[in-house]
């Protein structure tokens, strides 16, 4: 633990972030939006990230298939417009195997040769998931189910401070096993905000002799009230020096972006002293944080895109 955390430390008189080679692939993650402002927003959010050429981003995919025709649409959009390789989330929730195939069947006519299979949440707030009964009853049913369908490249969710309703943290990396022996090609990480968290994690799954790609997942700080609502949900720890640090910012909004890419830049420098060199970025449709993060981490776009 020692050794990691001083790999984070620059030579004295250096700066944190002076000289980074950009030799990082990163990811980023939208939602469909709900109008058309909200739909200006995301482009321009997918415009200005798009130079940076990440590997992929994702739509995310509402409870019960609720976003199921604006995941649709902004992927193909994404696509289509963007040039850029898009994944679409899938989940099991109230959804029949036949209904899954369909909606499978459309994203591989459209283009789409990537999806994040979820099982996904519960409907009823802090309720317990239910398999549909001609459905899918966990992520890796329904990555087996994918795989069956089309040759997709699949991405699951990996939880490093465990998912909340997993037994225990060793029943939740068997799990994670399983969609990996279901055919998942890589794991993208829930948010958390504790480098040593991830490290850890990474240990105990390649204790585990899974050796696939684990992405973190990075969580620019844009709205605190909203990340503790979903941290509170998803079972990430917010750390108390953490919380007092965005203190009084609430009416101070420039101050607050100020803050937010201090820490997320930081804890990615973290990360990237330890060896990472993949991040997925959560962007809220907003490319201002996370796009100042990818370039303190010495990603740059290149020709005329820059």
């Amino acid at each position: 633990m020692t050794f990691r955390l001083n790999q984070a430390a620059a030579p004295a008189g250096v700066p944190l972030f002076a000289d980074l080679p950009g030799d990082v692939n990163v990811s980023f993650e939208f939602f469909p939006p709900k109008s058309e402002k909200m739909e200006e927003q995301l482009w321009d959010a997918v415009t200005r990230l798009a130079p940076l050429r990440p590997e992929f981003v994702s739509v995310t995919y509402g409870a019960g298939g609720s976003t199921r025709e604006r995941t649709h649409a902004t992927v193909a959009r994404i696509i289509a417009e963007a040039k850029l390789p898009a994944a679409a989330h899938l989940t099991c929730v109230e959804a029949s195997r036949d209904e899954i195939r369909a909606v499978a069947e459309q994203y591989w006519e459209a283009g789409v040769r990537h999806i994040v299979a979820l099982r996904g949440d519960p409907t009823t707030p802090g309720g317990r998931f239910e398999a549909h009964p001609d459905g899918y009853a966990s992520a890796a049913d329904l990555v087996a189910g994918l795989k069956a369908i089309a040759p997709f490249e699949i991405s699951v969710a990996a939880y490093p401070e465990t998912h909340p309703e997993a037994l225990s943290a060793d029943s939740d990396v068997d799990n994670l096993k399983r969609k990996f022996d279901a055919g998942a090609d890589r794991a993208i990480t829930q948010f958390f905000f504790s480098p040593e968290c991830f490290f850890e994690f990474r240990d105990k799954l390649a204790a585990a002799g899974i050796d696939r790609p684990i992405l973190p997942g990075i969580l620019p700080v844009s709205n605190v009230a909203q990340t503790r609502k979903m941290a509170a949900m998803c079972g990430a720890r917010i750390p108390d020096w953490m919380d007092r640090l965005f203190e009084g910012l609430d009416e101070r909004p420039g101050a607050r972006k100020l803050v937010a890419a201090t820490i997320a830049a930081e804890f990615c420098r973290a990360l990237y002293a330890g060896g990472v060199r993949d991040f997925h970025f959560y962007t809220l449709n907003r490319a201002d944080l996370s796009y100042a993060i990818c370039h303190l981490l010495g990603l740059r776009p290149s020709g005329d895109e820059a």
